[in-house]
């Protein structure tokens, strides 16, 4: 019987550089392609509020896809929308995000929306990772979750008509319609 082969960060760095998206979760290879125009013009449209709004308030670093974020040697993602908080900043570096970031975001693709619902976020609870967004351009939603034992709790499902807050962006009071804009 055949061992499985269980990728590591060092395979990671092997991967050729195109146009696809490449993860390791859990040692196994996921392989997605480029986003649409809808996805990144929601990725825009989010990160310049939220970075605006961190910037302001000299909280932390907003970064975008592609960034490595080095969970452990067998978990390794690019999120759409990544922060950390200025006490942490000690964890960017020259290579990417080592260990877990305060905020997560993720927007769905129907190339991604199972991954993002299952296994990345079953790894970045796992990880601590405090806060993981799921912003869904289809049914122009924002679903918030925050950290609590281990496990993900969904703290509020906003709508176009709702205002986001949330405790890893101290202040932050955002419309979820300019998401969509």
């Amino acid at each position: 019987m055949r061992e499985k082969l269980i990728l590591t960060y060092q395979n990671y760095l092997q991967l050729p550089s195109d146009r696809n998206r490449y993860e390791i979760l859990g040692g196994d290879l996921y392989v997605t392609p480029s986003p649409s125009p809808t996805h990144q013009s929601v990725v825009m449209n989010l990160g310049a509020q939220i970075l605006a709004h961190v910037r302001q308030h000299s909280l932390g670093r907003v970064l975008p896809s592609p960034v490595d974020v080095i969970l452990s040697q067998v978990d390794v993602v690019q999120t759409d929308l990544v922060f950390v908080s200025k006490a942490r900043a000690h964890i960017i570096t020259d290579t990417g995000i080592q260990g877990p970031p305060d905020l997560v975001i993720e927007i769905l693709s129907p190339t991604t929306a199972r991954v993002d619902r299952g296994r990345k976020m079953e790894t970045y609870a796992r990880s601590g990772v405090a806060g993981y967004w799921i912003v869904d351009p289809d049914t122009q939603s924002v679903e918030v979750y925050t950290l609590e034992g281990g496990q993900y709790r969904r703290a509020a499902t906003l709508g176009a008509q709702d205002t986001l807050t949330s405790p890893n962006l101290p202040g932050l009071t955002l419309p979820v319609s300019s998401l969509w804009e």
